[in-house]
C-alpha cells in the first residue's frame, strides 16, 4: 500500500497497526483489526465519533467505541454457541490503499477470507471497506458474490457517536418507522426519541437521515443500501456490565447503526454486490 502526506501506518503502546490520517481536511484512525475506525475529527469541529475512555486496544477483542464492522449477521445468532455480531470485527484485514484528492482522502481495506472460519461463512465472496476522510466521513462496506448460489447476510456498522449529555439528547427522523426492542414488537416509532432508561430499537423502514441532537451541535447520520438501523444506550445497570466501559459513560454516548438487519437483510446473487454505506457529519 503506498501512503500520502497525510496518511501514515502507526501502533498502540499494546502493538496494535493501524492507519492515521492527519490532513487539512480532519484527523482520522482506521485499525487493521477489525477495519474499525476509532477516530474522525473534521478540522475546527468536534469529534464525531466515541471511544471508551477504558479501551485497552488489545489484540483478538473489538475495540469499545468507534466503528465496529458486524458481519456476517448482526447481534446474537441463532446458535447461541456462534460469536455476537459475527466475525470480522476481530479479525486481522489487509490494508489494500490509499487515495489523496484536493478534497478527500480514501482508504480501503479487504478482508482475508481465509481467515474466515467456514462454519460461519461457507460463501465464495469478497468483503471490502472503504472510508472516505473529508468535512465528512463515509463508510461503504461492499459483498461481493464470487461463487453460483446466492447468499443473504445481516450486517451493521456499529457506529458510536459522543454526547456530552444524553438526557439532554434527541434523534429525529425515525418517526414512522416500525422497531422491535428487547424482542417485543413490531411497534410504530411516532415521536422524536429521547434518552431516559436503557435503549435498544432495531428499526426497519426507516427515512435514510436521521439527525442526533446533542448540547455540542446537530450529527447529520444518512444511511444507503439500507432501511434499518440500531438506536442503542446500555443506560446504567446495563454500563456496569460492560467490558471496557466506565460505569457512567452511558452518559457520553448513543449508537446510531446503519444495518441490513430483519427483513432488510441483503440478499446478494452470484456476480452480484451489495454496499453498506454510512454518512456522518456536522450540520
Amino acid at each position: 500500500m503506498e501512503l500520502s502526506a497525510s496518511v501514515s501506518i502507526r501502533h498502540t503502546d499494546s502493538g496494535l497497526e493501524y492507519i492515521n490520517v492527519d490532513s487539512p481536511l480532519c484527523t482520522g484512525k482506521v485499525f487493521l483489526q477489525g477495519a474499525q475506525l476509532s477516530e474522525f475529527t473534521p478540522k475546527g469541529k468536534g469529534s464525531l465519533i466515541w471511544v471508551s475512555a477504558d479501551e485497552d486496544y488489545q489484540e483478538g477483542k473489538a475495540i469499545r467505541g468507534g466503528i465496529p464492522i458486524c458481519w456476517p449477521w448482526f447481534g446474537v445468532h441463532e446458535k447461541i454457541d456462534w460469536p455476537i455480531h459475527g466475525v470480522a470485527r476481530k479479525l486481522l484485514w489487509r490494508a489494500e490503499d490509499v487515495h489523496e484528492h484536493s478534497d478527500h482522502i480514501i482508504v480501503r481495506l479487504s478482508l482475508p477470507m481465509r481467515l474466515v472460519d467456514k462454519t460461519y461463512w461457507p460463501y465464495d465472496s469478497k468483503l471490502e471497506v472503504e472510508f472516505k476522510f473529508s468535512e465528512q466521513l463515509e463508510v461503504r462496506l461492499t459483498n461481493t458474490n464470487l461463487g453460483k448460489e446466492p447468499f443473504t447476510l445481516s450486517q451493521a456498522l456499529h457506529t458510536y457517536f459522543p454526547t456530552s449529555a444524553i438526557e439532554q439528547t434527541q434523534v429525529d427522523g425515525l418517526q414512522g418507522a416500525s422497531y422491535i426492542e428487547f424482542g417485543e414488537g413490531p411497534f410504530m416509532q411516532n415521536e422524536v426519541v429521547t434518552f431516559a432508561r436503557e435503549t435498544d430499537m432495531v428499526y426497519t423502514q426507516a427515512q435514510a437521515v436521521q439527525t442526533i441532537h446533542t448540547p455540542e451541535g446537530v450529527i447529520e447520520v444518512a444511511r444507503e443500501n439500507s432501511t434499518s438501523c440500531v438506536l442503542w444506550n446500555p443506560w446504567i445497570e446495563k454500563s456496569k456490565r460492560l467490558t471496557n466501559f466506565r460505569d457512567d459513560e452511558y452518559h457520553t454516548m448513543l449508537c446510531l447503526e446503519a444495518a441490513n438487519v430483519m427483513e432488510d437483510r441483503a440478499r446478494v446473487e452470484p456476480g452480484q454486490s451489495h454496499t453498506l454505506a454510512t454518512i456522518i457529519r456536522w450540520i
